[in-house]
């Protein structure tokens, strides 16, 4: 079986207009194995979120390689974008819903997108729904519910076209100590019923001690902890 991810000797700086470059990252190797839940921890401008959007195809090394499912990665703007569609999920500190759509219809939409038929789009939705206990929230909108059930439907979005790589950055960061457990926890269930693979960046060690393995990012070098 192929491994989910694999990041081969990422390299990225950027200028910042300033004639030295800034070295974000320094040759990152980096494998993720299928239906593995890595925790990534680092300091603050470390270079964690540029890590995860090169893995996440929204961003490109300035030298180094990504495989996704044992493919390489390269081409067109076009076929990156098609791949991240259909084989990258992302969920972010905050959960960026479309505030004028209901729970539901938040997690239909990028299935519609991606040419799922209404009716199929909405039954798998209201399963992910049912995974993370919000089946009594669906026909809300965002400003509805709490900040720890928006976040929860954010998860259900980004698992809507059954990703093959979830990409996590301070998924539980803007929520308080109580409210990120169960939403780690509703994460966690999310993924492993799926058995997709997940790399998951938090300052939360104790989140971090609960999933397979943890590596950490520092001076653009990642290595495990």
């Amino acid at each position: 079986m192929n491994d989910a991810l694999k990041l081969s000797g990422i390299t990225k700086g950027y200028n910042l207009g300033t004639p030295t470059e800034v070295r974000v990252l320094n040759g990152v190797d980096f494998t993720l194995a299928a239906g593995e839940v890595v925790a990534m921890v680092a300091p603050s401008g470390a270079g964690k979120s540029t890590l995860l959007h090169i893995a996440g195809l929204l961003d490109t090394p300035d030298v180094g390689s990504v495989e996704i499912d044992g493919v390489a990665v390269g081409g067109s703007d076009r076929a990156r974008t098609k791949l991240r569609r259909q084989d990258v999920g992302f969920v972010y500190q905050f959960h960026h819903l479309l505030q004028e759509f209901t729970a539901l219809e938040n997690v239909v939409l990028p299935q519609l997108a991606n040419g799922i038929s209404q009716k199929d789009a909405a039954a798998h939705a209201m399963d992910l729904m049912e995974t993370v206990g919000l089946t009594n929230r669906v026909g809300h909108r965002p400003a509805e519910l709490s900040g720890g059930e928006q976040q929860r439907v954010a998860f259900c979005r980004a698992l809507a076209n059954k990703p093959r790589v979830l990409l996590a950055d301070e998924p539980t960061g803007n929520l308080d100590p109580g409210t990120s457990d169960t939403v780690f926890a509703a994460l966690m269930a999310l993924v492993r019923g799926s058995g997709m693979s997940a790399l998951i960046a938090t300052h939360n060690l104790e989140l971090a001690g609960r999933m397979d393995r943890m590596v950490r990012l520092d001076a653009g070098v990642l290595s495990a902890a």
